[in-house]
Parts: structure tokens; sequence; C-alpha cells
């Protein structure tokens, strides 16, 4: 049960850590985000207390009220992030779903701490008073619905409903919304391109209601500010000189303004047809950023699309025309990028051909479903996933690597995830990525991290024995198939289950090879590994026995931002109850590195690079006095 025990507090830990390192809120919400905030960090003290009582044994009643706390604050964080990183617009259209959200949290974590009987605990008089104190704000919380604000919900009605809205409704709405400059307005449209992404490039149903309250509160904060205004200029030039491209709106590969523009996997926006042309041509990466794209999905980006629009007729610009895709052509009309009849064709190949025809039809349908979006959807919908799951057996390696790649450029679309698990092609990826051409291993490989995005995917890919062949390939394969292989096992270690299965299989030891290799291009991959297995208790016994610590201190060093903010997580869940281990993280000079981190690394870097220097200096007495 101690195992249990200390690990439920370290994961309370990292949560309430969490929660206390969100910055202000600045929306509707700002009440409600506050007090929770407020109220969670009181819950610190009972888990440092807990902490320190690591020698003593408890029951299962007080493991299963931490548990419970455990779920209830993973749903308080990823609310508080919601609301944090979320569209102001949407918060006000449905802050009674955010505030009905809210108190849910809030019951979850009321019910929670009834369930602790702190009568068991070793807790100080103190502590014991301040969580009574702490428990009582949940209760009396807990049923009380947050007011709704009045005006503002008047204010949202008059703007949507009337024709000719009043000028100050804006106004107040820009106030309230906290949206009066282009800053706070840029930001905004992030985070409704971040809430398209999500919904798999379909918007929300109150999409049109956001676009239209967004520029009308970029045209009050204009009015308001006009020496802001970037994109309009001077109005008297505009008829004596061409109007100057905001640089937001030129695509960054052609320059020019963009008519259809799309977000890649990185969050940057290209022309369609341009970043098209890009991955058509077999590149994977992001032309702007150079990061390796996590997926080819090209999702539209709506809210700058308005803008250029908007743009383009304050400056006298001809709007730029809307491109059609399959699912508003006409059979045979202007070539459709979907031709189903080619498809249909392609199918009857993969059914009842002979081997090279199987061949080469699995590698066009591979090609198709690359190009598009519209593609994707027509492929599977005409049946062509169950073909080519069968294919994934075939002694014909070429054949294989077509079938594994076409369903790995399918899966790109989420709707077809689901389909190529039902279809029984998790165990048949697994075979391809023991025994296939190197090819098809990391194209298996970037499948399963694909078919992982969904999270009961991450169990079955799992059960499968897909981590010991991924292992595998991230110890042997080509640069790009460690990659694959590294993102693959990363995103299943989130389940719990899979980093035990990744520790057993021996993943550690090859993992801090790569990290003590700098030149080998993998550090980044293997301290994002080793950060998330740290987190259990064998994974941080095996991490220990590999004797990472001087290269650790040497990333936090020297590191980039996001290394050095892995490095310290690592070393933290090291250093946490091992005497020794803070022994030689003190003689490899780390306090001056660590107090340097706790400054000016970022926001979780400055947190765990604090928790190891108090541990540091919790260990200098207790050593004084022994000597």
């Amino acid at each position: 049960m101690g195992h249990q025990k200390e690990d439920l507090i370290n994961e309370l830990t990292e949560l309430i850590d969490g929660v206390s390192g969100l910055p202000e809120c600045r929306s509707v919400s700002k009440r409600m985000y506050s007090n929770l905030v407020r109220r969670v960090k009181l819950l610190s003290p009972l888990i440092e207390d807990l902490k320190d009582s690591d020698g003593v044994e408890v029951g299962d009643d007080v493991v299963h009220g931490l548990e419970l706390l455990r779920i209830a604050l993973i749903s308080g964080l990823e609310l508080l992030k919601s609301v944090n990183e979320g569209s102001k617009i949407l918060q006000a259209l449905q802050i009674k779903n955010i505030s009905s959200r809210f108190l849910n949290v809030t019951e979850q974590i009321e019910d929670a701490l009834s369930h602790i009987p702190y009568n068991k605990l070793d807790l100080s008089e103190e502590v014991r008073e301040q969580i009574e104190l702490v428990h009582a704000q949940f209760k009396r919380a807990k049923g009380k619905m947050e007011s709704p604000d009045e005006q503002l919900e008047k204010d949202l009605a008059l703007a949507h409903r009337e024709q000719y809205p009043d000028p100050m409704i804006f106004k107040r709405l820009s106030e309230k919304l906290h949206l009066r400059t282009i800053n706070d307005l840029k930001k905004e449209s992030l985070a409704i391109h971040d809430m398209v992404i999500s919904s798999g490039g379909d918007p929300e149903e109150c999409f049109e209601t956001i676009a239209y309250l967004l520029r009308k509160l970029k045209d009050c904060a204009m009015t308001e500010n006009p020496e802001l205004d970037a994109l309009e200029g001077d109005k008297s030039l505009i008829k004596h000189r061409s109007p100057v491209i905001p640089d937001d709106f030129r695509c960054p590969i052609s320059l020019e303004l963009m008519k259809d523009p799309v977000i890649v996997s990185t969050g940057q926006t290209y022309e369609r047809s341009c970043i098209q042309k890009w991955l058509d041509a077999g590149h994977k990466t992001c032309p702007k950023t150079q990061q390796t794209l996590l997926h080819t999905a090209l999702t539209p980006n709506y809210v700058l699309k308005s803008l250029i629009a908007l743009w383009c007729e304050n400056n006298g610009v001809e709007l730029p025309k809307k491109q059609g895709t399959c699912r508003n052509k006409r059979s045979g009309a202007g070539g459709s990028d979907c031709d189903r009849a080619a498809i249909d064709a392609l199918l009857q190949k993969l059914a009842n051909g002979n081997p090279e025809q199987q061949r080469a039809a699995a590698g066009e349908l591979r090609l198709l479903a690359k190009r598009n979006a519209d593609n994707r959807v027509c492929i599977a919908g005409a049946g062509a996933i169950p073909l080519l799951v069968e294919l994934l057996s075939s002694s014909d390696s070429r054949t294989q690597e077509h079938a594994v790649t076409a369903l790995l450029n399918l899966s790109i679309n989420e709707g077809n995830k689901g389909t190529i698990v039902n279809a029984g092609a998790i165990p048949d990826i697994v075979d391809v990525l023991r025994n296939g051409s190197m090819e098809a291993r990391e194209n298996a490989a970037a499948t399963l991290f694909s078919l992982s995005v969904v999270d009961e995917n991450k169990v079955a890919i799992g059960a499968a024995g897909a981590i010991p062949a991924l292992i595998d390939l991230l110890c042997h394969g080509t640069p790009r198939g460690k990659k694959d292989a590294a993102t693959a096992i990363f995103n299943l270690s989130i389940y719990q289950g899979n980093k035990v299965r990744a520790v057993r299989a021996g993943i550690v030891p090859p993992l801090v090879r790569l990290l003590k290799d700098p030149g080998g291009g993998m550090m980044d991959e293997a301290l994002a590994i080793l950060a998330i297995l740290a987190s259990h208790q064998e994974g941080k016994a095996a991490i220990a026995q590999s004797e990472p610590l001087p290269v650790l201190v040497e990333v936090i060093r020297t590191g980039s931002p996001r290394n050095r903010e892995n490095a310290a997580a690592i070393l933290w869940s090291l250093c946490t109850g091992d005497v020794q281990s803070l022994k030689i993280v003190r003689e490899l000079g780390a306090g001056e590195v660590l107090k340097e981190l706790s400054e000016n690394g970022t926001d979780r870097a400055k947190r765990k690079a604090g928790s190891v220097l108090e541990l540091l200096q919790r260990v200098d007495p207790v050593e004084s006095t022994l000597d």
C-alpha cells in the first residue's frame, strides 16, 4: 500500500502545483476560476503533511479518499485550463454551461474530502484545522450556481438580434470580455482556431455568432485606439496607393494574400494549395518552423478567412473567391477531387485482383488518401479499410508498405480511426512493426501513434504487444523511425498500464543512452518519455539504476527551455525521498543551476527546480545533526 500512497501523493502534488501555477483569469468566468484556484491551493498543507509521514501505513479507506481527490483535481485542472486558454466570447455565450461545470467540480472535490478519514492520518493540529475550513468552504459552495450577469446576457442578445446594434453594446462587451486591444483580439482569434481544430474542422453551431462578435469587437478596438489600426492605415491614402497586405494575411510559402487559409498540426497557417503541394512532394515538416508534422490534416482557418474578408472590404480589394470542395461539386462537374468511380475500381482490384494489381491499387489508394481530407472520407466510405487490413499480412513487402501507409493516411480523419480499429487492424499493424521492411515499420509506428490519440486505443495497442516492437525500432531504426517510435511510445505511456509495460520491456536504458548522446538528435524525445515514466514508481526505480543524474544536471545547465523543464521534473522525481540522490546532485553543483532555473525557466520548470532546492536545503540539517 506504501507505493500506492506515494504515487498518489506525488500526483496530488503535481496537480495542486499545476493549479497554483495557472495565470490570472481574464474572462467572464473570472470569479468562479479564482475561487476554485484559491480553494485548491489551500489543500497543499494536507498533501505536504502526508508526504512528510512517508513511514506511516494507511488503510484502503485513506487511499480511496485520496484517489477520489486525484480524480476530482484532474477534472478541476482540465476545466481551469480550458477556461484560461479558451475563447472568451464562447465562454460568455455558454456561461450557464461553464457555471454548471464549476459546480460539478466543486461537488467532486467536496465529496472526495468527505471520504478522507482525517482521524486516521498523522496530521498536525494546524493542518487539520485548515483542511476543515477548506472543506467547509467547498460545502458552502456546493449547490450554489454563479449568479448570471444580466447586463452581459442582455448585450449579447441585442448584439446578435438587432440589425444595427448600438455601438455602446460592443463597448460594454469589450470591457466585460477583456477584449480591448488588438493583442487581446489576436489571442481570442487563436483560441477560436483551437476550438475549430478540436472539433475536427467542423465549427461549433454558434461559430457564426462568434465570428460576427469578433469582427464587431475588432471594429470597436480600432475606434477606441485608432493608432493601433495596423490593418487599415490612413483611409485617405488608399485611393492613391495599393494597400499593404498584413504579414499575417500572407501565405508563408507564396507570400500572397491567402484565399483558403488552413492550419497544420504545428498551428501555422498556409494557403491550402501551397501547403498541399508541399505535402504531396513528400515533405513531413512544417515549412515555417521545420517541426515534424504529427499528421497531415489541414483544418480550415475560419477566423483568419473572416478577418481577410473584412480587410479586403475595408481596403477596396476584391474578395477572394470561395473555393469548392468535393462535397459541393456535382459528379462530373469540374473534375471533383473525390472520384468515387475510380476508387470503386481500385477496391475491385484490392478484393479480386492478382498480387501485382493489388500492390498497384494499394499504392494508388495510399497516394489518394495522402492528397486531401475529402479523399480520406470517400475511400473509407467506399469500404477500403477492411481490404487494406487484409493486405497487412501480404507476403509481398511492397504491398504491405502500401497498405500500412494507406491506413496511416486514412487515420488522419478522426472518424476513420474507429473504423480501422473495428476492422481488427491493431494486431496486424503490430505484426508489421515487428517483421516488416524498415519503411513499413516506420509507418506502422506512425499509424499506432495516430490511432492512440483515442484514449481507449492506448489500452488495446499496449495489450497487442506494440511497446517491445516500438522499443526495438527506437534502438535500431533510421533517424525517422526512431522519431516515429518515440512519438508513439510517449503517447501510449500516458496510460498508466503502458508505463509499466514500457519499463518492464527495458525502455529506460536505451532512453538514457540517447540522453547521453546529444549528437544523436533524440534528446528531446528521450527526456519527454523519461519525464512521463518517472511519475510511476517502477519507472523512477529503473531510471535511478541507469545513473542519469550527471546528464540531467548538464541538461538543466545548457538545454532548451522544454528540455530543462523535463530534466528538472525527472530530477525532482528521483530526489524525492532519496537522500543519496540528493547528495549526488549537490556534489554535481546543481544548486546554482537549479536556482537559475527557478528564476528564469518555464512555469513548470520553476516549480520543479524550486522543489528540488527545498529538498537540498532539508537534507543539509539532517547531515549536520548526524555529524
